[in-house]
């Protein structure tokens, strides 16, 4: 892509929303992994407000997936009334702004600052993982206890694999995935039949953030969630796919700078003590154990294969996919056990 000045289109969002207030400076605050954009935008009155700008995926899912946040952040009981970033309103209406050009279509939207705790520790020792089990099961179940009051959402997850098919018979498809059409239609199957088999379909659609790295939320001194602020892979479904990253964030390895998504976390002893703590505040079903192993295929097909190239720069892109076909899909019927779970669990 060619240079384009990212400042300048939240300046132009920012006269949308509000041009009675004049910036002072915008500072770029982006993790650096993404193509997503982040910037704090500070005022002459030293106030400030952030701003996420994003070019990935569909403008129509990121105003879906913003509205629905919106809901939850306003709905949510205590002790997670003040969990979520809340974007800021211009009238009744979630505030978002679309720039386009023959180059680009860009999406602005802005969030008043939340205040953070403490970050993680690069590894967690075995108290600290249970309670982030009994905190993450608390979340769970009040995203589930409102999730008839939030809005609809269009995504499903045959939708997105339906995508990443149709994407295989297109010219640009055939180009970046040319010696993997057949083990992405294959991986793809396996994924829709064994959803069908334990009737994935009927598990109760609530808010999952699936990215849980460390860098993402903050919790209290008494390791109770405080804060999270990434929605970027935000979608309205099974709880089981927000598990894959809690297993990385109580992994024995810890916390790294480079990151791989090895299923390995999935079956360490530290992600069992993880679950066991969730369980007993908000126990899973046999079922949604089982369908733990097609969480982790659809997050490499989807967010690894399908927009691996648009997500990430392409660094990570290029060395997370070349993974995914070598490593991650190989492993999925190879290492992946279930049975040990449900054992742990007292199936």
């Amino acid at each position: 892509m060619p240079f384009i000045d990212f400042t300048a289109i939240v300046k132009e969002a920012w006269q949308a929303y509000d041009n009675t207030r004049e910036i002072g400076h915008i500072t770029d605050i982006s993790a650096k992994v993404s193509t997503n954009h982040v910037y704090r935008v500070t005022f002459k009155d030293r106030s400030f407000i952030i701003a996420k700008l994003s070019y990935y995926g569909k403008y129509e899912h990121f105003v879906e997936d913003h509205s629905i946040i919106n809901s939850l952040s306003n709905n949510l009981p205590a002790p997670f009334e003040n969990f979520l970033a809340r974007s800021l309103m211009k009238g009744n209406e979630l505030f978002v702004y679309r720039f386009q050009n023959i180059i680009l279509d860009a999406w602005v939207v802005f969030y008043r600052p939340i205040k953070i705790k403490n970050r993680l520790p690069r590894r967690l020792d075995e108290e600290q993982i249970m309670k982030l089990g009994e905190q993450v099961a608390l979340f769970h179940k009040a995203c589930d206890n409102i999730r008839n009051t939030l809005p609809t959402s269009s995504k499903t997850l045959k939708v997105d694999i339906d995508h990443l098919l149709h994407a295989l018979e297109t010219e640009e498809g055939k180009y970046e995935h040319r010696m993997h059409e057949d083990e992405i239609k294959k991986q793809s199957a396996l994924f829709l039949e064994n959803c069908e088999k334990i009737n994935a379909d009927a598990f109760h659609k609530i808010p999952v953030f699936v990215d849980w790295n460390i860098g993402n939320f903050s919790v209290s001194p008494s390791f109770r969630l405080y804060s999270r602020w990434d929605y970027d892979w935000f979608r309205m479904d099974s709880r089981m796919l927000d598990f894959y990253f809690l297993s990385r964030v109580v992994s024995d390895i810890g916390d790294r700078t480079v990151f791989s998504y090895y299923i390995g976390p999935l079956m360490e002893k530290r992600f069992l003590l993880f679950l066991t703590a969730y369980h007993e505040v908000y126990p899973l079903e046999e079922k949604e154990i089982l369908f733990l192993k097609e969480a982790y295929r659809f997050f490499i097909l989807n967010y690894v294969i399908k927009d691996g190239r648009y997500f990430f720069h392409e660094i990570f892109a290029s060395k997370l996919q070349k993974e995914a076909y070598d490593i991650y899909l190989p492993s999925i019927e190879k290492d992946f056990n279930a049975d040990i779970i449900l054992k742990a669990l007292n199936f």
